[in-house]
Protein backbone atom coordinates (compact mmCIF):
# COMPACT_ATOMS: atom_id res chain seq x y z
CA UNK A 1 0.00 0.00 0.00
CA UNK A 2 1.21 3.43 -0.63
CA UNK A 3 1.42 5.92 2.73
CA UNK A 4 -1.07 8.26 2.85
CA UNK A 5 -2.53 8.65 6.46
CA UNK A 6 0.58 7.98 8.85
CA UNK A 7 1.48 4.22 9.33
CA UNK A 8 3.65 2.96 12.42
CA UNK A 9 5.62 0.06 11.94
CA UNK A 10 6.92 -1.26 15.29
CA UNK A 11 10.55 -2.89 14.86
CA UNK A 12 13.84 -3.67 16.99
CA UNK A 13 16.02 -3.20 13.97
CA UNK A 14 16.39 -1.52 10.27
CA UNK A 15 18.43 -3.08 7.31
CA UNK A 16 18.64 -0.67 4.53
CA UNK A 17 19.70 -1.06 1.04
CA UNK A 18 21.99 1.23 -0.62
CA UNK A 19 20.89 1.62 -4.19
CA UNK A 20 17.77 3.69 -4.90
CA UNK A 21 17.17 3.08 -1.33
CA UNK A 22 19.88 5.81 0.18
CA UNK A 23 20.99 6.93 -3.11
CA UNK A 24 19.74 7.70 -6.32
CA UNK A 25 22.80 6.41 -8.33
CA UNK A 26 20.34 5.72 -11.53
CA UNK A 27 21.99 7.90 -14.08
CA UNK A 28 25.76 6.04 -12.87
CA UNK A 29 23.86 2.79 -13.26
CA UNK A 30 22.40 3.57 -16.50
CA UNK A 31 25.55 4.76 -18.12
CA UNK A 32 27.90 1.39 -16.80
CA UNK A 33 25.19 -1.05 -17.86
CA UNK A 34 23.87 0.37 -21.20
CA UNK A 35 27.76 0.18 -22.48
CA UNK A 36 27.89 -3.43 -21.54
CA UNK A 37 24.57 -4.32 -22.97
CA UNK A 38 25.96 -2.32 -26.38
CA UNK A 39 29.34 -4.57 -25.92
CA UNK A 40 27.04 -8.40 -25.75
CA UNK A 41 24.42 -6.93 -28.32
CA UNK A 42 21.59 -6.92 -25.95
CA UNK A 43 18.63 -4.44 -25.63
CA UNK A 44 19.76 -1.74 -23.16
CA UNK A 45 15.83 -1.64 -21.81
CA UNK A 46 15.72 -5.01 -21.41
CA UNK A 47 19.10 -4.76 -19.51
CA UNK A 48 18.14 -2.47 -17.06
CA UNK A 49 14.71 -4.47 -16.32
CA UNK A 50 17.33 -6.95 -14.57
CA UNK A 51 20.33 -5.53 -13.47
CA UNK A 52 18.62 -3.29 -10.10
CA UNK A 53 19.35 -5.00 -6.78
CA UNK A 54 21.63 -7.93 -7.53
CA UNK A 55 25.20 -8.31 -7.69
CA UNK A 56 26.57 -7.70 -11.01
CA UNK A 57 27.63 -11.53 -11.96
CA UNK A 58 23.77 -12.61 -10.82
CA UNK A 59 22.34 -9.75 -13.25
CA UNK A 60 24.85 -11.39 -16.45
CA UNK A 61 23.80 -15.22 -15.45
CA UNK A 62 20.43 -14.33 -16.23
CA UNK A 63 21.09 -12.39 -19.41
CA UNK A 64 23.73 -14.76 -20.94
CA UNK A 65 22.43 -17.76 -19.68
CA UNK A 66 25.17 -19.88 -21.80
CA UNK A 67 28.14 -17.98 -20.56
CA UNK A 68 30.35 -19.46 -17.88
CA UNK A 69 30.16 -18.04 -14.30
CA UNK A 70 33.64 -17.39 -14.77
CA UNK A 71 33.63 -14.81 -16.88
CA UNK A 72 30.71 -13.12 -15.29
CA UNK A 73 32.28 -13.30 -12.08
CA UNK A 74 35.47 -11.60 -13.89
CA UNK A 75 33.03 -9.01 -16.54
CA UNK A 76 31.99 -8.34 -12.50
CA UNK A 77 34.90 -7.38 -11.27
CA UNK A 78 35.79 -5.02 -14.22
CA UNK A 79 32.13 -3.79 -14.18
CA UNK A 80 32.53 -2.97 -10.10
CA UNK A 81 35.63 -1.02 -11.45
CA UNK A 82 34.09 1.01 -13.87
CA UNK A 83 30.52 2.28 -11.38
CA UNK A 84 33.06 3.16 -8.48
CA UNK A 85 35.06 5.65 -10.55
CA UNK A 86 31.67 7.17 -12.03
CA UNK A 87 29.83 9.18 -9.47
CA UNK A 88 28.50 11.88 -11.53
CA UNK A 89 24.91 12.43 -10.87
CA UNK A 90 24.87 10.19 -7.60
CA UNK A 91 23.13 12.19 -4.98
CA UNK A 92 21.14 11.09 -1.77
CA UNK A 93 17.97 10.50 -1.94
CA UNK A 94 15.32 13.18 -0.76
CA UNK A 95 15.39 12.57 3.57
CA UNK A 96 18.21 10.54 3.65
CA UNK A 97 20.47 12.17 5.39
CA UNK A 98 18.33 13.07 8.54
CA UNK A 99 16.79 9.89 8.25
CA UNK A 100 20.33 7.96 8.72
CA UNK A 101 21.27 10.71 11.34
CA UNK A 102 17.83 9.60 13.61
CA UNK A 103 19.38 6.15 13.47
CA UNK A 104 22.47 7.21 15.08
CA UNK A 105 22.50 4.70 18.41
CA UNK A 106 20.10 2.51 17.37
CA UNK A 107 20.11 -1.11 15.64
CA UNK A 108 20.70 -0.40 12.06
CA UNK A 109 22.72 -1.79 8.99
CA UNK A 110 23.18 -0.81 5.30
CA UNK A 111 22.80 -4.31 3.34
CA UNK A 112 23.67 -3.81 -0.65
CA UNK A 113 24.80 -5.44 -3.31
CA UNK A 114 27.54 -3.63 -4.23
CA UNK A 115 31.39 -4.01 -2.85
CA UNK A 116 33.22 -2.02 -0.05
CA UNK A 117 34.35 0.34 -2.80
CA UNK A 118 31.46 0.88 -4.43
CA UNK A 119 29.28 1.57 -1.31
CA UNK A 120 31.91 3.63 -0.15
CA UNK A 121 32.39 5.61 -2.87
CA UNK A 122 28.15 6.52 -3.42
CA UNK A 123 27.62 7.04 0.10
CA UNK A 124 30.19 9.40 -0.40
CA UNK A 125 28.90 11.08 -3.37
CA UNK A 126 26.06 11.30 -1.83
CA UNK A 127 26.72 12.80 1.43
CA UNK A 128 26.32 10.11 3.76
CA UNK A 129 27.48 8.84 6.52
CA UNK A 130 27.77 4.88 6.17
CA UNK A 131 26.43 3.08 9.34
CA UNK A 132 28.48 0.76 11.89
CA UNK A 133 27.39 -2.57 10.52
CA UNK A 134 27.46 -3.27 6.50
CA UNK A 135 26.64 -6.41 4.37
CA UNK A 136 28.26 -5.78 1.13
CA UNK A 137 29.08 -8.51 -1.46
CA UNK A 138 32.53 -9.36 0.14
CA UNK A 139 30.00 -10.69 2.84
CA UNK A 140 27.77 -13.37 1.23
CA UNK A 141 28.10 -16.31 -1.47
CA UNK A 142 24.49 -14.85 -3.01
CA UNK A 143 23.20 -12.06 -4.20
CA UNK A 144 19.36 -10.80 -3.64
CA UNK A 145 17.17 -12.14 -4.48
CA UNK A 146 18.78 -14.93 -2.28
CA UNK A 147 17.82 -13.79 1.13
CA UNK A 148 21.72 -14.55 2.93
CA UNK A 149 22.54 -10.33 3.30
CA UNK A 150 19.69 -9.24 5.38
CA UNK A 151 19.65 -12.60 7.16
CA UNK A 152 23.66 -11.86 8.19
CA UNK A 153 22.30 -8.13 8.85
CA UNK A 154 19.82 -9.27 11.27
CA UNK A 155 22.05 -11.77 12.67
CA UNK A 156 25.02 -9.38 13.05
CA UNK A 157 22.77 -6.88 14.78
CA UNK A 158 21.43 -9.31 16.95
CA UNK A 159 17.70 -9.46 16.32
CA UNK A 160 15.46 -12.01 14.77
CA UNK A 161 14.58 -11.30 11.15
CA UNK A 162 10.87 -11.11 11.91
CA UNK A 163 11.76 -7.90 14.42
CA UNK A 164 13.90 -6.11 11.36
CA UNK A 165 12.12 -4.07 8.51
CA UNK A 166 14.24 -3.75 5.45
CA UNK A 167 14.53 -1.12 3.03
CA UNK A 168 14.45 -1.45 -0.55
CA UNK A 169 13.54 0.06 -4.06
CA UNK A 170 14.04 -3.39 -6.40
CA UNK A 171 11.99 -6.43 -7.01
CA UNK A 172 15.37 -8.42 -5.82
CA UNK A 173 16.08 -6.73 -3.20
CA UNK A 174 12.06 -7.09 -1.95
CA UNK A 175 11.75 -10.83 -2.79
CA UNK A 176 15.17 -11.08 -0.73
CA UNK A 177 13.75 -9.44 2.89
CA UNK A 178 10.53 -11.47 2.16
CA UNK A 179 12.37 -14.54 2.14
CA UNK A 180 14.12 -13.23 5.02
CA UNK A 181 11.04 -13.01 7.00
CA UNK A 182 11.17 -9.54 7.09
CA UNK A 183 8.61 -6.45 6.52
CA UNK A 184 9.16 -4.16 3.80
CA UNK A 185 8.99 -0.55 3.13
CA UNK A 186 9.31 0.20 -0.08
CA UNK A 187 11.02 3.25 -1.59
CA UNK A 188 10.59 4.92 -5.23
CA UNK A 189 8.44 3.98 -8.01
CA UNK A 190 10.31 0.65 -8.49
CA UNK A 191 9.49 -0.61 -5.12
CA UNK A 192 5.85 -0.46 -5.25
CA UNK A 193 5.50 -3.26 -8.45
CA UNK A 194 6.68 -5.70 -6.16
CA UNK A 195 4.17 -5.74 -2.95
CA UNK A 196 6.02 -3.90 -0.32
CA UNK A 197 3.72 -3.53 3.14
CA UNK A 198 4.14 0.28 2.58
CA UNK A 199 5.39 2.31 -0.19
CA UNK A 200 7.00 5.92 0.35
CA UNK A 201 8.24 8.08 -2.88
CA UNK A 202 11.06 8.96 -0.50
CA UNK A 203 12.24 9.26 2.91
CA UNK A 204 10.92 12.47 3.61
CA UNK A 205 8.04 11.64 5.48
CA UNK A 206 9.93 8.97 7.58
CA UNK A 207 10.43 9.14 11.28
CA UNK A 208 12.00 6.73 13.93
CA UNK A 209 11.21 7.33 17.35
CA UNK A 210 12.77 4.33 20.09
CA UNK A 211 10.80 3.54 22.66
CA UNK A 212 12.69 2.88 26.20
CA UNK A 213 12.28 -1.35 25.99
CA UNK A 214 14.40 -1.19 22.83
CA UNK A 215 11.21 -1.33 20.36
CA UNK A 216 11.48 1.17 17.62
CA UNK A 217 8.74 3.03 16.02
CA UNK A 218 8.88 3.45 12.41
CA UNK A 219 6.11 6.40 11.77
CA UNK A 220 5.53 6.92 7.57
CA UNK A 221 3.14 9.74 6.06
Amino acid sequence: MTATATTVLPARALLLDMDGTLVNSDAAVERVWRRWADRHGLDGDEVMKVVHGRQGYASMALLLPDRPMEQNYADNARMLAEETADTEGVVAIPGAPDFLASLHGLPHALVTSADVALSTARMAAAGLAQPDVRVTAESVGASKPDPEGFLKGAAELGIAPADCIAFEDSGAGITAARAAGMRVVGVGPRAGLHGPDVVVEDLTRVRVEADPDGTLRLHIG
